[in-house]
């Protein structure tokens, strides 16, 4: 599989059709009503219905001109059995209009590039970190059957930190000030990231030797995937944990 910061178009959509297939698959086999610790205060028919609204949300992105206004969302159903049809057809429509119009087409987006390759990306991680969720659900705080792919995991760290890190910062000024250190040892990828009062976060590639970190989290590309979305992780933090703890998530 090629690295993820120049993927390959397909590799993004067959991600995300893999990622919604086991969600949906164990969605099902942990049932509407089980909660989802990493959710707190969701259970897993409200997940679904978010995951069902994000895709028919995207959908509705990919049909808007890329100047024009926010999409609005639609009402998704109550219940489950129409909850789940109705997230299938999303889904597949969504998937179909990114296979179909390839990474380059114009597109109205929230953040990051104006294209389609923003959307590919978003989905497949989209589905992904709540597959992890639903994966705890049924398992508890430790889900080890599930590892994902280095490079995929790479880059959806990279995601976090360059494009969704910044956003939410709008949102959640971060008033902390220090450098964290990103290492995923297995995927060859290092970050850095600048705190400064009242800027958005800083992130981007590690260059040269890391001599002036206040803190650095390091372990596989996986274990740094979940510690960006918040998720049980196996990363080693070491210096500053709360630096890591005060970044914003979307």
């Amino acid at each position: 599989m090629p690295r993820l910061d120049r993927v390959e178009h397909q590799d993004l959509l067959d991600q995300a059709h893999v990622q919604y297939r086991a969600l949906r698959a164990a969605a099902i086999t942990a049932g509407p009503g089980t909660p989802v610790p990493t959710c707190p205060g969701w259970d897993v028919a409200k997940l679904v219905h978010h995951l069902a609204g994000v895709n028919s949300w995207a959908l509705a992105a990919l049909n808007t001109a890329p100047d024009g206004d926010r999409p609005g969302a639609e009402p998704r159903p109550e219940g489950w059995e129409e909850l789940l049809a109705w997230w299938d057809d999303r889904f597949t429509a969504m998937n179909r209009v990114l296979a179909d119009a390839g990474p380059d087409a114009p597109a109205w987006t929230f953040a990051g590039p104006r294209s389609t390759a923003f959307w590919i990306r978003r989905q497949a991680h989209e589905m992904a970190i709540h597959r992890l969720d639903v994966e705890h659900a049924l398992h508890g705080p430790e889900v080890p059957s599930l590892l994902f792919d280095p490079e995929f995991a790479a880059d959806g760290v990279d995601e976090f930190l360059t494009v969704l890190l910044p956003r939410a910062a709008q949102r959640d000024p971060v008033d902390r000030v220090g450098r964290l250190l990103w290492h995923a040892a297995d995927a060859g990828r290092t970050w850095e990231v600048a705190l400064v009062p009242g800027e958005p976060p800083a992130a981007g590639p590690a260059v040269g030797a890391a001599t002036d970190q206040d803190t650095t989290a390091a372990g596989t590309a996986d274990a740094l995937y979940r510690l960006a979305w918040d998720r049980p992780s196996g990363a080693i933090v070491s210096g500053d944990r709360s630096l890591v703890d005060a970044l914003p998530r979307p």
